[in-house]
């Protein structure tokens, strides 16, 4: 995702919160990959937010940033907002549906990266093995970079997502087995989740045995 000179404060606002958000924590710079920001901007951002008590810095072995609960309830206002100025719910609405649709499959597919059928750790040393999974990948990447090219055309910012998914798999064919499902990694399992808890926050609902994990 790129920026432009039509980039606001608040668009710039909504950007880190939501990147907050689906991501828990995280230091500027990866704020800055998920949002499309350059550096000045997501460190002038994120001072705003923390004068207005809707972000805080924590620092030590690992530092970043988080929301806090008025970070919360600032940044689902803002998601509300957007939603009702682009007429995006029912958009929002199919392409959830067509997730969760792919969400079990997915499970599925991780599962079996995990472990092997006996029910032995997966240590990847079979490389055919590994690669099975893999191939089997295809059809489920097929269709989630399908769902999310038609809500960018809606909803801009899911734009990020074909492109995410594409690196993480492309990544993963060229023998980085980090690349499906090691967590802080900008994995494909990363991109997933993080795509999951957006299509949630977007149409401001909590998680529920429905959406499964």
């Amino acid at each position: 995702m790129t920026t432009d000179d039509t980039t606001t404060a608040t668009d710039s606002r909504l950007r880190v919160l939501h990147a907050l958000r689906l991501m828990g924590f995280a230091a500027p710079d990866r704020v800055g990959g998920a949002t499309g920001l350059d550096g000045a901007t997501v460190t002038a951002t994120l001072a705003a937010a923390a004068v207005d008590g809707h972000a805080a810095e924590r620092s030590g072995r690992i530092s970043g940033w988080m929301l806090t609960p008025e970070g919360r309830s600032a940044h689902a206002a803002l998601l509300a907002d957007e939603l009702a100025r682009h007429d995006a719910r029912a958009a929002v609405e199919a392409a959830d549906s067509a997730f969760l649709r792919l969400n079990e499959p997915f499970k599925a597919l991780c599962a079996r990266w995990q472990l092997r059928p006996d029910g032995g750790v997966n240590d990847h040393s079979d490389a055919a093995y590994d690669d099975a999974v893999v191939a089997d990948l295809a059809p489920v990447h097929e269709q989630v970079v399908a769902l999310t090219d038609r809500l960018a055309a809606t909803l801009p910012r899911f734009g990020r997502y074909p492109r995410a998914f594409a690196a993480a798999r492309d990544r993963l064919v060229a023998g980085d087995r980090k690349a499906f499902a090691s967590p802080l990694s900008e994995s494909y399992h990363d991109v997933w989740m993080e795509l999951h808890q957006d299509l949630l926050s977007t149409l401001g609902r909590e998680r529920s045995t429905a959406d499964g994990h």
